[in-house]
């Protein structure tokens, strides 16, 4: 009993990391395994983002990952948006509306516009909110529905027990995206990232961050 009161007041005195040696750490770890920071806030694979936080992040948590689906994923509904602008100008060439007065016509122009508007803006939200994240401390899954509801799923990176990843399909080979099945002993127990790019390198970040976690405790420098 004594050496283990021993042994964890030690474990007290030990000196933190800093928040840059942390950065530096991740940086370096990222760089072994070909992932480099990047600082596009649209872009569908981003690590180490900057000026980007969640609802309970810990005060030195670090997000390494920030994902989203692959943008291939949202041709459909921007080829949808481009016929639906198209479209009044195909009625010009066919007048099926003709027999409308003219300020009719342009309101119900006006009108088909708006819906266009709504659809387009309703479908990019769901696309940039809907946002998968891996922190140093934890795997986050934000499904993102409207404005006033959301879904989040979240496991301790302790708490992975397994990780997979399936890519299948001529269009994720050419464009090298795919899911990543997360397993874990909480409550959620398992989280999947869906469509993301580079599903190989996201699985080979999950177990560095894995490995790292399980040297923290056997050193005893768990946060």
């Amino acid at each position: 009993m004594p050496d283990i009161y021993i042994a964890s007041k030690k474990n007290k005195n030990k000196k933190k990391p800093s928040s840059k040696k942390t950065v530096d750490r991740l940086v370096n770890s990222l760089a072994k395994i070909g992932v480099k920071p990047s600082a596009n806030p649209l872009g569908a694979f981003i690590a180490l983002p900057k000026k980007v936080s969640f609802e309970n992040q810990e005060k030195k948590e670090k997000i390494v990952l920030l994902l989203r689906r692959h943008w291939s994923t949202n041709i459909f509904w921007c080829f949808l948006t481009v016929l639906m602008i198209l479209a009044p100008f195909i009625l010009i060439v066919f007048p099926l509306l003709s027999f409308l007065p003219s300020r009719f016509y342009l309101i119900a122009v006006i009108m088909w516009y708006l819906l266009t508007l709504g659809i387009t803006f309703e479908k990019f939200l769901s696309w940039f909110f809907n946002v998968f994240i891996i922190t140093d401390e934890k795997v986050i899954d934000v499904d993102f529905f409207s404005l006033v509801y959301q879904e989040v799923s979240q496991a301790k990176i302790d708490k992975i027990q397994d990780v997979t990843y399936k890519s299948g399909g001529l269009l994720r080979a050419v464009f090298n995206y795919g899911d990543v099945f997360i397993q874990t002993a909480g409550k959620t127990q398992q989280i999947e990232f869906e469509s993301v790019p580079h599903p190989a390198k996201v699985v080979k970040v999950l177990n560095k961050l894995m490995l790292q976690e399980e040297q923290e405790k056997a050193e005893g420098r768990i946060r």
